[in-house]
């Protein structure tokens, strides 16, 4: 969006922030009310409109809790074609629960994963469906003050600090930036991988965090690709020539990893959360094919393979393959963060 652009839809960003400014304070004046849980539940949300990389760092946060508790997730399922609350199965598709669910659900298959419209229905349907359940993660619910979260987790990508952003429509924030004092921890996230620790200052300084909030940063990496039907992973080589397929709110991380990891790449973007036809995939294989190179393969991010699974028989004998990605805490932060969560579940005496 250019500058011009900005300004021209500043006035409409001026009323979509008081009327989430009004609801704030009706929320913080406790004329609207917030359900409170006397259970762990930890929010992972943002205030921007995607693309701050929530479903990793659920990810993340199940993978260093399930081996110790029974997690169950929750989230929206934005996008797909069902309603109301629902669990996954072994027999779920993606239109069921929607894409970032259905790669949690995937990755994690012995953990409740569960979507609802409403996070306040979401909760105690889980705790009926599931009584063994000890820890419910809400995935992007920051903005939904219906349910107060013991543990709130505020990401901000790097690249797009939320204190240099506007409001939508004018920028991508969907609440106010003054919202940034409910969380209890804020995650800088798609960092360099140099960042040092004059720009971890300067970075903490205009985020201006309260003195109870702590402010870590965290880089993304890249597992070795897989194979979108067989799973076999490769190592990605100097000599590769790769078709980049994805449906992400920005690939801008990617774009930079393929310049320094294959001989060249081409992109085929598509809209966030964008649903595959036939005749996209008749389009990804007719550009594949145009690549002259006998060392080249299809790459996709693990919530647009989740939306490709379903054209197997059209897809099958393509090189596609799946790139993983992580959050790996810097300066050696991983242990504090680890142990704060932990902390906050263990202050519940249900998973003494």
């Amino acid at each position: 969006m250019t500058r011009n652009s900005r300004y021209i839809l500043l006035p409409f960003s001026f009323i979509y922030g008081s009327v989430v400014q009004l609801r704030n304070k009706l929320f913080d004046k406790k004329i609207l009310r917030s359900a409170t849980f006397d259970f762990p539940i930890i929010c992972v949300g943002n205030l921007a409109a995607g693309g701050t990389g929530k479903t990793p760092m659920v990810e993340y946060l199940v993978n260093m809790l399930m081996k110790k508790y029974r997690v169950a997730i929750l989230s929206r399922g934005y996008k797909r074609k069902t309603k109301g609350f629902f669990i996954a199965d072994i027999n779920t598709k993606t239109f069921e629960i929607g894409d970032e669910p259905m790669q949690i659900h995937q990755k994690f298959p012995d953990v409740t994963v569960a979507v609802a419209e409403e996070r306040i229905i979401g909760i105690p349907a889980i705790l009926n469906d599931r009584p063994e359940t000890e820890i419910i993660i809400l995935d992007d619910a920051f903005q939904h003050r219906e349910v107060n979260a013991g543990l709130n987790i505020l990401l901000t990508d790097y690249n797009h600090l939320y204190t240099n952003d506007f409001l939508l429509p004018a920028g991508n924030l969907r609440d106010n930036k003054s919202s940034s004092k409910r969380a209890d921890m804020i995650i800088v996230t798609k960092c360099p991988a140099d960042l040092d620790r004059k720009e971890q200052k300067k970075i903490i300084q205009e985020l201006n965090p309260l003195p109870e909030q702590k402010v870590f940063f965290t880089k993304i990496i890249y597992k070795n690709p897989y194979h979108l039907f067989s799973k076999k992973e490769i190592s990605l080589e100097k000599n590769l020539d790769v078709l980049l397929v994805c449906g992400i709110a920005n690939p801008k991380n990617i774009q930079e990893f393929l310049r320094a990891s294959v001989s060249s790449f081409q992109i085929k973007k598509y809209k966030d959360h964008y649903h595959f036809q036939q005749g996209d995939i008749k389009d990804i294989n007719r550009t594949f094919s145009e690549i002259k190179s006998s060392q080249k393969i299809i790459l996709t991010t693990e919530k647009d393979a989740v939306r490709l699974l379903q054209f197997q028989n059209e897809m099958s004998d393509l090189p596609i393959y799946v790139l993983p990605m992580e959050h790996q805490f810097l300066f050696n932060e991983g242990v504090e963060f680890d142990k704060q969560v932990v902390e906050f579940i263990n202050s519940f005496e249900r998973v003494n």
